[in-house]
This record gives C-alpha cells, sequence and structure tokens, in this order.
C-alpha cells in the first residue's frame, strides 16, 4: 500500500521526464502534440488533490526532503517545511541549506494564462539560496530566485522572475 501511494509515482514521474523532459520556457497546452508538463502534472495531482499524504511526510525531519530529491528537487540540509504547504512541480525545486518556509506557502513552478485561442504555459525552476525565511502565506512563482540570506515577511507574492 504505502509502495503505491509513495514509490511508484515518483518512479513513474521519473520515467516520464527521461522520454518525455518538461522544457523550461513558454509552450501552448492546446496543441496537437503532447504536453510533457500536463502528463507530469498529472502524476503529481495526487498530491494536490490530498495534500494530508505529503502533510505526513513533513512529520519526520528530513523525510520530505528526501521524498522531493525523489522527484528530482535539488534540497540543501536543515529545511523545515511546515505542514501547510504546496508545491505544484516538485522537480523544479533547488532548494539551499538552513531554509524555512512558512505556514500555507505555495511555490508555483508554473502559470497557465489564457492567450487567444489557446492556453500558455509558462515552467521555470524556483531556486531558494541558504539561510532562507519565507512567511506565512507567501506564493512563489515561476522563475522566483530568493539570493542566501533573505527573509521574506508574511504574505509576500513573489511575481514570475522576480529575483531577491
Amino acid at each position: 500500500m504505502l509502495l503505491s501511494i509513495y514509490g511508484f509515482p515518483p518512479l513513474v514521474y521519473r520515467l516520464h521526464e527521461y522520454f518525455y523532459p518538461v522544457r523550461e520556457g513558454i509552450s501552448y497546452l492546446q496543441m496537437k502534440e503532447y504536453s510533457p508538463w500536463w502528463g507530469s502534472h498529472q502524476i503529481q495531482v495526487i498530491y494536490i488533490a490530498i495534500p494530508v499524504l505529503e502533510t505526513l511526510l513533513r512529520l519526520i525531519p528530513g523525510l520530505f526532503s528526501w521524498w522531493l530529491r525523489l522527484w528530482g528537487a535539488k534540497v540543501g540540509k536543515d529545511v523545515y517545511w511546515t505542514p501547510a504547504l504546496e508545491i505544484s512541480d516538485r522537480g523544479f525545486l533547488e532548494i539551499g541549506d538552513r531554509v524555512v518556509i512558512g505556514h500555507r506557502v505555495g511555490i508555483y513552478s508554473h502559470i497557465i494564462k489564457p492567450r487567444k485561442a489557446d492556453l500558455m504555459l509558462y515552467v521555470k525552476k524556483v531556486k531558494i539560496g541558504n539561510n532562507v525565511f519565507i512567511g506565512a502565506g507567501s506564493h512563489l512563482a515561476p522563475g522566483v530566485v530568493l539570493n542566501d540570506g533573505k527573509f521574506l515577511t508574511l504574505a509576500t507574492d513573489l511575481y514570475p522572475n522576480q529575483k531577491i
């Protein structure tokens, strides 16, 4: 049971990434070609729909960081994750050492916008340096870069490609 919930999806995701890698940048979702992002998102959607599955992992120090590494994220040492957190694209994270992520923080490595008769998808890694504090209720968009030692106050919204 645990293997099917926690082992199988990251394995399928990594295989999917091998054959259909998600590329950073702009693409469109209503094309005739297969969207690698859409496929990878569908593999992860169970953890967005049922957040308690990942919340349980955050109760054991170090386990959630290890979990994200299974998905291809780069996560440093001594990262503190609060129980209420939303991450949309696990493989598009780079997080340094000694980072504190506050309650109800959202980290989103993609955005979708209507564009004429199509949906534009923008994907880019979120990069968080060492010794960073992200205040409760903050949201980080694709391409956000937080340099070492930054302190985000409560409910800070960072927009695509913002560097702090």
